[in-house]
């Protein structure tokens, strides 16, 4: 009797876990993009997160939004067939400070929970240093 249990568990455990349906699978690790320590001037602040449709029904993203304005997320607005990849724009606007926001999509994949994903991004956005001519003149003359 406990086998017959336990081989019904195992069955109907392993059929809720292969579900149908559309799924979302992201490339960068733990959803997250670096920006690293990024010069403000010299950045234009976006980035893309890479996805495929691992499932067996078309991926449609549904919404996508930033904790804030200081962040600008764009979606397909098709939907990605099995198979199929394709990417979340998001454009910082590179105040200077550390960059921690995070980004939420909305979703019709079975693989995430009520289909919503988290996007993070991190980093810190710097101010180049710019060097006033007559400093640098002096600063040559000195080593002279």
């Amino acid at each position: 009797m406990k086998k017959i249990l336990f081989v019904a568990f195992v069955m109907i455990n392993s059929v809720a876990f292969a579900q149908s349906g559309a799924k979302i699978v992201f490339k960068d690790k733990d959803n997250t993009i670096d920006y690293g320590t990024v010069t403000k001037d010299t950045d234009d602040g976006v980035r893309k997160f890479e996805f495929t449709n691992t499932g067996d029904q078309p991926l449609i993203i549904k919404n996508v939004q930033s904790t804030c304005g200081c962040t600008v997320p764009s979606k397909p607005t098709d939907a990605i067939m099995p198979g199929k990849s394709d990417f979340i724009t998001v454009k910082y606007n590179m105040n200077p400070g550390p960059i921690r926001k995070t980004i939420t999509v909305e979703t019709n994949a079975v693989n995430a929970e009520s289909g919503m994903v988290s996007l993070k991004i991190k980093g810190e956005v710097i101010v180049k240093k710019e060097v006033n001519p007559l400093e640098k003149k002096q600063s040559l003359m000195e080593k002279s």
